[in-house]
């Protein structure tokens, strides 16, 4: 049974950093794709990037391009997003999310497994 929790969302000041990280319980991390997904208030939920499960990229979302990077470690069964330079537009919920494996485009039903979601605001 696998399980993801994410951590470290908060407020921040636009320019500014963050890095959210998501914790898998469960075997075999190291073949699953992990994704990051982010939901705004009123909007629907969007992809933001994933990775095939030896780190490279899957695919990315519009709003991970040149600020956002995905990093995974197997050794210890998590995956971050580590967030610069935020706008207030990057205000959301994140989720982390697994799939058995990696489709070259953000489809959300690839995804079996989700995360409750950590909150980011930026102001």
């Amino acid at each position: 049974h696998v399980q993801l929790v994410e951590s470290g969302g908060g407020s921040v000041r636009t320019g500014g950093s963050l890095r959210l990280s998501c914790v898998f319980s469960g075997r075999y991390f190291d073949t699953y794709c992990m994704g990051w997904f982010r939901q705004a208030p009123g909007k629907e939920r969007e992809g933001v990037g994933a990775v095939y499960s030896g780190g490279t990229s899957a695919w990315e979302g519009d709003s991970m391009k040149g600020r956002f990077t995905i990093s995974r470690d197997n050794t210890r069964n998590t995956v971050d997003l580590i967030m610069n330079d935020l706008k207030p537009e990057d205000t959301a919920t994140y989720y982390c999310a697994a799939a058995v494996y990696c489709l070259g485009v953000p489809d959300q039903s690839n995804f079996a497994y989700w995360g409750q979601g950590t909150q980011v605001t930026v102001s």
